[in-house]
């Protein structure tokens, strides 16, 4: 038996090109949560659960409106956090993030995502399929922990605006990255985070 988790980053919201933290989804962003949740239609969900915030919680209405039998909840564990902090073993590039971070945010974040990890990774009896709605740091958070990374790792992983990151765990087995970042259910103009010419 497989417990699988369907890690979606939410779609591209209106205030993002104007530096703002939240907002409704853009026309573009909207497009992107009804391609994942066609991408998503034929997964037989036991739970869906999304951050509160307003950019992924229109995203999991998005998808509920294509996907009629899931009921989305919301969790506090998967906000937008920052999770760990500076260390040692963490190239030095990466230190100028932190300067406006506040030893209470890093703490927050840390006991957060101790939380979300100890709930959604935890071994399920049965065969299983939850999907999360979420944000970058979140999933990059949890791919961290599956693949026993230092903590610093979290801020070299990025997720696309609903880019499908899936985890799966068998009976008596660890943790699997089954894929990462995957938007091939993205036409090339709703994909970000990505270089601006396609790659062939």
């Amino acid at each position: 038996m497989t417990h699988y988790l369907y890690l979606v980053r939410h779609g591209e919201h209106q205030d993002a090109q104007h530096g703002l933290e939240d907002g409704p989804l853009s026309p573009r962003g909207r497009r992107q949560a009804e391609l994942i949740a066609d991408r998503l239609s034929g997964v037989p969900f036991d739970a869906v659960w999304h951050s509160p915030l307003l950019r992924a919680a229109e995203t999991a209405r998005v998808i509920a409106e294509r996907l009629p039998s899931i009921d989305p909840q919301p969790s506090s564990l998967l906000f937008d956090c920052i999770p760990s902090g500076p260390s040692p073993e963490m190239p030095p590039i990466f230190e100028p993030f932190f300067g406006g971070v506040s030893e209470e945010e890093i703490d927050a974040g840390r006991a957060q995502m101790g939380d979300a990890t100890a709930m959604f990774l935890s071994r399920k009896p049965q065969a299983s399929h939850e999907l999360i709605i979420t944000h970058n740091v979140v999933i990059a958070w949890f791919v961290r922990e599956v693949m026993e990374a230092p903590e610093w790792r979290w801020m070299t992983l990025n997720q696309a605006n609903c880019g499908l990151t899936v985890l799966a765990q068998r009976t008596g087995r660890p943790w699997v990255l089954v894929s990462h970042n995957d938007l091939a259910h993205l036409p090339f103009e709703l994909r970000t985070g990505l270089p601006e010419v396609p790659l062939v």
